[in-house]
């Protein structure tokens, strides 16, 4: 008998990674007959100060770009056959809500995540969300490092 995911998480951050990711995580979910979650994280670091947060404009414009996002997402995903999808938009850390707090409220069982191409210096200043990822989700975690055609995507040097 082979492995079958139920839950599948893809997070969506805007990134040709993560929207390769996607369209990947599309394929897993239909060939496992599995739950898409699809989820964007609206990072509160990203706001300087509390009372920025707190004032609403930035919040409000911060959710509604996620929330068209992840139509046009959902949409994606059910012309391609997904039928069974939903959408979850959070605030926080990505870090932990894709690693600890969504797999637990949502009984996921596999993660996919688009490989970003941070530097060694980026990685230890903000560190990284796949590697953080890797290292404390209670399901597994595939991280997503070539293209639609399995080619990888890492440049070499000429």
């Amino acid at each position: 008998m082979f492995q079958q995911y139920k839950h599948i998480l893809i997070a969506i951050d805007g990134s040709k990674e993560s929207d390769t990711a996607f369209k990947k995580a599309v394929n897993v979910a239909k060939r496992n007959e599995a739950t898409l979650t699809i989820t964007h994280i609206i990072d509160t670091r990203a706001f300087q100060t509390v009372s920025s947060f707190n004032d609403g404009i930035l919040v409000e414009q911060a959710t509604q770009t996620a929330k068209d996002t992840l139509e046009k997402y959902e949409s994606k995903a059910k012309k391609e056959g997904c039928s069974n999808t939903k959408t979850i938009i959070e605030y926080g850390s990505p870090k932990f809500i894709i690693g600890k707090q969504l797999p637990k409220e949502e009984n996921i069982d596999l993660i996919l995540l688009g490989a970003t191409g941070l530097n060694s210096i980026e990685r230890f200043f903000i560190g990284s969300v796949s590697e953080y990822v890797i290292r404390h989700a209670p399901c597994d975690v595939l991280i997503i490092r070539t293209d639609m055609d399995n080619n990888s995507k890492i440049l070499e040097l000429e």
